[in-house]
């Protein structure tokens, strides 16, 4: 959809007379709407003033007006004629400072609700309140640093980084700080909260880190990081990284070595000794023979009977109970309609590449014989498809997104993001990674019917700019791999990677993913989403998608935010294509995973970025800002949203 698309917004037929009128008078009165940046669409006073009291039972209504309502908040634009409705987004602006305002408006949007949640106000004011610890009155205020104390603590020292002393903290769900006694989850979440996004957790993997300050006396926050699940597929990353499908297949068929037969057969024969059978043995649906010699007939019936409990699955209820209590644990899931249904699919993949490459690989996988395999249309097809699932099962291992990264006040001012960045490419975060994630796998268990460990050693950490033009954080971000126990002359550090997709459902509000929520299941939606893991990524997404079909409105438009951001990626290892594919068994890291200092780290970003920050009067004067005496004016403090704003509590 370019700039100046318009797309369709009519009620479908299934609506009531009652919504149609409604929202009639709801689009009329958004289409006399002028964008106002400095102003929020409040969504019940939008609903007041077309004469709408009451949505409950209007769910084409609901959805269809609160999605417009976020849209023209954001820029949009209302058109009405006697074809219908439409919406045109807005025009990207070339000028780089307008168009962060913009996305920095969408994105205050959503956090603004956030923090005006009545949870989120405890939780923030909890945080706030003195309480007795250790026999002194604290509070979160301890934990930000005074600016004026630090920029005299710099005057006075300039030549050592002895007035700031970082530190990593890894953030453990049960672990209690011992300077204030908060739990080190609650710590972090509330200077996420100062962020310019609304603070969401994510599916999968996700390790928190705190940078610490010891040249304080309870050990001031400098900043935070997440390290998550990453998106599987990012077009950028995986061609940087060489293992898009087409790339490894042109390059397996530019150089047929053994070695690289041999993986693709291992690769088959690990996938099918990785997939639980007795189900599938016991009712039929496969006998042994059928293993060793598949034929066209059994894979036919695994694809059937995948398909048979995909739809079961979403018929049927949700299942809860993800903590391992038995024995039996992973056979139980295993045998859930989900994990049947993959299972099954699985099977009929890995036997149907089986059937075709077997006898053309040989027994001893040769060169020779790949080449020929790959020659072929269809066994072609195969190979990629022994891709696609080894980058599968290893993307959201080896490969981590950095999903929060970035300092506070008055840290911020010193670019002490930077600092955060590189230490969360820091040997030591990498071997907490692994250690952490060292366990049985949620899927790879569930699909097996026991236990599976995958690999946890990370080969690559990628991430994106917050805005897709001007300056970031990760700009110029690289250091000498020494300062990590690296070789002379190599450097690790934030390689830009392209641009994302602006794609997604950020810019919907949490009111109007609800009444989509609520719309797909009048609807009847043949597809729940379950927010289970191992259904599938983004729930949110996949929930949004839904009820805008429920409305037939375009999601291919409606979802494309206008917000592109810039990829960057750090690989951590040299083979990070042939490690991450498991074409290598072992990591050959770009810097000694077994160094668990970060002090070369913090004297490199003191010198190279806090020392020339701190010489500058106007960033001392920045510093200087931030106090933590009363009446407590400090930029590491989460916003407070206007007192009219407020929900009631």
């Amino acid at each position: 959809m370019n700039s100046s698309s318009t797309v369709a917004v009519d009620l479908p037929t299934q609506a009531s007379a009652e919504e149609r009128e409604s929202f009639s008078r709801v689009t009329e009165n958004l289409a006399a709407v002028r964008f106002d940046e400095d102003t929020s669409l409040d969504h019940d006073e939008e609903f007041a003033a077309a004469g709408i009291n009451d949505v409950h039972d209007k769910p084409y209504l609901a959805a269809a007006a609160h999605i417009l309502i976020d849209l023209v908040d954001q820029g949009w634009v209302v058109h009405r004629a006697d074809g219908g409705v439409a919406v045109r987004p807005p025009d990207p602006d070339s000028d780089r400072e307008t168009e962060k305002l913009r996305v920095r408006r969408q994105e205050h949007l959503r956090r603004d609700a956030q923090l005006r949640e009545p949870s989120v106000r405890r939780f923030v004011r909890g945080m706030e309140s003195p309480h007795e610890y250790n026999g002194r009155m604290v509070s979160v205020f301890n934990l930000m640093r005074d600016g004026e104390e630090l920029a005299a603590a710099l005057e006075r020292g300039l030549e050592t980084s002895a007035p700031i002393k970082p530190y990593v903290q890894v953030v453990d769900a049960e672990a209690v700080d011992s300077f204030t006694g908060f739990g080190l989850q609650d710590i972090w979440r509330y200077f996420r909260h100062t962020w310019s996004n609304a603070y969401q957790t994510v599916p999968g993997r996700s390790m928190g880190l705190l940078i610490r300050d010891a040249a304080t006396e309870h050990h001031a926050v400098i900043g935070l990081a997440a390290l998550s699940s990453p998106i599987v597929q990012i077009a950028g990353r995986d061609n940087w990284i060489g293992w898009s499908t087409a790339q490894v297949l042109d390059q397996l068929a530019n150089e047929p070595s053994d070695r690289a037969a041999q993986w693709v057969a291992s690769r088959i024969r690990a996938q099918r000794g990785d997939i639980y059978l007795a189900d599938l043995l016991r009712e039929g649906v496969l006998s042994p023979p059928d293993l060793v010699s598949p034929d066209a007939e059994a894979i036919t019936r695994l694809r059937e009977d995948a398909d048979r409990h995909r739809a079961k699955h979403h018929r049927g209820r949700l299942i809860r109970d993800r903590s391992a209590h038995s024995d039996d644990y992973w056979v139980n899931r295993a045998e859930t309609p989900l994990f049947r249904s993959k299972r099954a699919k699985a099977l009929a993949d890995t036997l149907d590449a089986q059937r075709l490459l077997g006898a053309t690989l040989g027994d001893v996988p040769t060169g020779a014989g790949l080449s020929a395999a790959l020659n072929d249309r269809e066994m072609r097809k195969h190979v990629g498809r022994v891709v696609r699932r080894a980058r599968g099962e290893r993307v959201g291992t080896v490969i981590a997104d950095l999903t929060v990264c970035g300092a506070v006040a008055p840290y911020n001012a010193l670019a002490a993001g930077k600092l955060v960045g590189a230490l969360a490419a820091s040997p030591f975060v990498a071997s907490a990674y692994a250690r952490r994630y060292d366990r049985a796998s949620e899927i790879a268990s569930a699909i097996a019917g026991r236990p599976i460990r995958r690999e946890s050693r990370l080969s690559f950490i990628g991430t994106t700019s917050l805005y897709g033009s001007g300056a970031s954080q990760y700009n110029r971000l690289f250091w000498p791999a020494e300062v990590m126990g690296g070789r002379e002359g190599e450097r690790l550090g934030y390689y830009p990677l392209g641009r994302s997709r602006s794609f997604g459902s950020s810019h919907f509000s949490d009111v109007t993913i609800a009444a989509l929520v609520r719309l797909s299941e009048h609807a009847g939606s043949l597809v729940r989403v379950n927010s289970m893991f191992g259904e599938g990524v983004s729930p949110r997404l996949r929930k949004v998608r839904l009820g805008l079909n429920a409305l037939g409105w375009s999601s291919e438009d409606l979802l494309k935010h206008g917000r592109e951001r810039i990829l960057f990626g750090v690989p951590l290892v040299r083979n990070v294509r042939d490690y991450s594919l498991g074409i290598d068994s072992e990591p050959d890291y770009l810097f000694d995973s077994r160094q668990t200092s970060t002090q070369q780290v913090v004297d490199w970003w003191f010198e190279r970025w806090a020392l020339r920050r701190a010489a500058r009067p106007e960033i001392l004067e920045q510093v200087r800002q931030h106090k933590t005496t009363f009446p407590i004016q400090h930029g590491a403090r989460v916003p407070n949203p206007p007192p009219e704003e407020l929900s009631e509590r």
